[in-house]
């Protein structure tokens, strides 16, 4: 019985990179051996155990054997003679599939450091087109290793294009899909992400709705880059250097899929494509069986990042409208969000970058004033609950009637 160092962690070690998870591969025992030694099995297509004191995770060496469709499609063999060799080689790319023994010695039997020097996404074997998930595994390392200067070998892009036209990427489960996009969301350049899934065919595949941006013009007085798919990648690149949550980098990924929908001739108008774009943020959502706190932020920034990009022009029944629409009140941390979000989206655009954005102050500031006007506020006289709340409309239209008229003497002055 051996036990081995594998993949993310040894790649990673060598690139610089800290805190990786660290999975190891025994070889040469059973499930029963594992067990008595008081490791817990956790896996449930093959042996795979925790650890009794860690809880890091062990797996039994293993070979497999393509023999359905999808990324399930898989049988398995671990019996005590698979060698780490042949483990390693049924791994996704070169990079991954490097182990160290107890020992420290490293072995490369693929020739991982090689591409980890060459800055290269390489794939093993050609077996590699027998899983589809494998294509968003490759996007997502671009993603990840991006600061890296890492680029997909032309050959593996090859192989990830065969796939995309094969039909396998549409046995992926929604939850797959979801896990490794929201992986790549959270990487310091989720746009490459978008950029390989593009190049191979499976952005139109997986995000047909998002693919279909890319040649979309727009007025160039607004957005100099003119197209709207480049649009939507500077954002996501603004928002990973702004350290952006999660959600917001999905929102924006989102956030003009109205604009695929514009006629011909109204370009490069894109005229109520907020609402329009509505209905599609929707149907990727529920496709991807995406989480409520993330399907709320995208719709909220579809559907209103044009009037929050108007703000400071807005009248007062204009802007308390916004704010209803967008539950600023009861939902202030997501209102922040969304904010954010339309900062990222204003400033997403060439030459824009570092362009300042008044209307996220602007509109908090409105929310905190707004926030002053409570039922407290209505004196408790005999009346329907109709007229209290016509009452304390009135009495909120008129904090925003001062707050708009503050501020516009405000600037002024300045």
């Amino acid at each position: 019985m051996q036990t081995y160092l594998v993949g993310g962690a040894i790649r990673d070690r060598m690139l610089g990179i800290g805190d990786s998870d660290r999975d190891y591969v025994v070889t040469g025992a059973t499930p029963e051996q594992m067990q008595a030694l008081g490791y817990k099995p956790v896996g449930r297509h093959f042996p795979v155990f925790l650890h009794p004191e860690s809880k890091a995770e062990y797996a039994l060496a293993r070979t497999e054997r393509k023999q359905g469709r999808g990324h399930q499609g898989f049988v398995f063999h671990t019996g005590a003679d698979v060698t780490i060799e042949d483990d390693l080689i049924r791994r996704d790319l070169t990079i991954n599939a490097m182990a160290e023994d107890a020992a420290g010695k490293l072995i490369d039997p693929y020739h991982g450091q090689q591409d980890l020097a060459a800055r290269l996404l390489r794939h093993i074997s050609p077996a590699f087109a027998e899983d589809p998930l494998r294509v968003l595994r490759v996007a997502r390392f671009a993603a990840k290793l991006a600061p890296f200067g890492f680029t997909v070998a032309d050959e593996t892009m090859q192989l990830m294009r065969q796939i995309s036209t094969s039909g396998e990427l549409q046995t992926l489960s929604a939850e797959r899909v979801w896990q490794e996009l929201h992986k790549a969301l959270l990487t310091s350049a989720p746009q490459r992400f978008v950029e390989v899934l593009r190049s191979c065919g499976a952005l139109a595949q997986l995000l047909p709705e998002v693919d279909a941006l890319f040649g979309v013009p727009q007025v160039e007085k607004y957005h100099p880059e003119v197209d709207t798919g480049v649009h939507v990648l500077m954002t996501l690149q603004l928002a990973a250097e702004h350290n952006c949550a999660a959600e917001i980098r999905f929102a924006l990924l989102l956030h003009d899929l109205g604009k695929a929908l514009t006629p011909d001739e109204q370009l490069p108008q894109h005229h109520g494509h907020e609402i329009s774009g509505v209905p599609l943020i929707l149907a990727v959502c529920d496709r991807l069986k995406v989480p409520k706190k993330y399907r709320e932020l995208a719709q909220l920034v579809g559907r209103w990042h044009l009037l929050v990009h108007r703000a400071l022009e807005l009248r007062a029944q204009t802007l308390l409208k916004l704010l209803e629409r967008c539950d600023a009140l009861r939902r202030p941390q997501r209102f922040a969000l969304l904010l954010q979000a339309c900062e990222m989206d204003k400033r997403g655009r060439l030459g824009l970058q570092t362009r300042p954005y008044p209307q996220r102050d602007y509109l908090l500031a409105a929310a905190t004033a707004l926030n002053s006007v409570t039922y407290e506020s209505i004196d408790n006289k005999p009346g329907s609950g109709i007229f209290n709340q016509e009452v304390f409309r009135t009495l909120r239209l008129e904090k925003l009637k001062g707050f708009i008229e503050n501020h516009r003497n405000k600037r002024t002055r300045q």
